[in-house]
């Protein structure tokens, strides 16, 4: 039994980490940290684990976190940088969920964050954290950035063909939506649900620090240049992303969906659906999938690719555990496999 420590677990990927590993066989949490609700009965604050958990919130100053064999950081960016060292330093494996590893070019990260990076030495030894690129390197690392959710979803659906040559990498469009989950749970008003129902918005159309984080994850990946235009919405529901993205194909009759099909025909958590299905977000609800499939419509050139995840989940949580399995050595699906919530 693998003893694991989270720091951060009152906001909702925190959370969502804590439902998942609850039902996980091999890993139990040892302790879970929070300034604001230290010495909080962690069942009062999360009641969906009522029964389930008798941990109790502990400050970090305080928290056994040395002697876990794994830690996730479910924090605000620059909190792992900051205490990822010492951790590493005790034989401690960490698994950052925020964004303080993903993008190895320092001066873009800096830029993206309005932060100095404190930790440079370990970016260029964390692996990012999509094991459907990583996989081998994901289970000898110590640290590990887990992707963003749009990160995961784009990437997903672009890399197969991207990887065949079969579209145009200097012209993709990307167009994503995301819950208002995908926004943390700090109490904002632009994110009150009297605010967001009934209304759908473009934002940070200027440009998203997810963006160069796609960019870099697929320049890596295949190792070509990408040209990412990507505009992210805000859409009234609580969980899920969707992601359509555009890109010209590079010659006639491409086997497109063959090329999903084919890269990702082992992997279990990437479901390729035939285009005349409906990909959408309520399919993969509380699950670790991601649905993808394309086409190109009326064969006029453009391939289009429509990708769906749960944020908290394959684009946080869900992929963290993911992560945590190929590390420790466990069954990459442990505690994973739950169906999809409906409706």
């Amino acid at each position: 039994m693998a003893t694991i420590g989270i720091v951060g677990g009152t906001g909702y990927t925190g959370s969502e980490l804590l439902r998942l590993l609850t039902g996980h066989p091999q890993a139990e949490v040892r302790c879970i940290t929070s300034r604001a609700e230290a010495g909080q009965r962690v069942a009062d604050a999360l009641p969906m684990l009522r029964g389930r958990s008798e941990l109790v919130f502990e400050d970090p100053a305080g928290a056994p976190l040395a002697e876990c064999d794994l830690v996730f950081f479910a924090t605000p960016n620059g909190t792992a940088m900051a205490q990822a060292p010492a951790l590493l330093d005790a034989g401690v494996r960490v698994i950052d969920l925020a964004a303080d590893f993903r993008i190895k070019d320092l001066s873009v990260w800096q830029h993206w964050y309005g932060m100095a990076h404190t930790a440079p030495a370990l970016v260029d030894e964390a692996v990012y954290g999509l094991p459907e690129i990583n996989r081998a390197a994901i289970r000898q690392a110590r640290l590990v950035a887990n992707p963003g959710c749009y990160p995961t979803a784009i990437v997903l659906g672009l890399l197969p063909l991207l990887e065949e040559g079969l579209i145009d990498p200097t012209r993709v469009v990307a167009d994503g939506k995301s819950g208002v989950s995908g926004a943390g749970r700090t109490a904002v008003a632009g994110l009150l649900m009297a605010e967001v129902g009934e209304s759908f918005k473009a934002y940070s159309v200027a440009g998203h620090r997810h963006e160069p984080e796609i960019e870099e994850t697929l320049r890596l990946g295949t190792g070509q240049a990408v040209s990412l235009t990507f505009v992210p919405h805000l859409v009234p529901m609580v969980r899920g992303i969707e992601a359509t993205i555009y890109a010209p194909v590079t010659r006639a009759s491409s086997d497109l969906l063959g090329a999903l099909r084919q890269r990702y025909r082992d992997e279990p958590f990437v479901d390729v659906m035939a285009p005349e299905l409906p990909v959408e977000t309520r399919s993969v609800r509380g699950s670790n999938l991601c649905r993808v499939t394309v086409t190109e419509p009326q064969g006029k050139g453009v391939a289009v690719v429509q990708s769906v995840i749960d944020n908290l989940v394959k684009g946080a949580a869900g992929q963290a555990v993911q992560n945590m399995n190929l590390m420790l050595g466990f069954p990459e699906t442990e505690g994973l496999d739950g169906v999809a919530l409906a409706p």
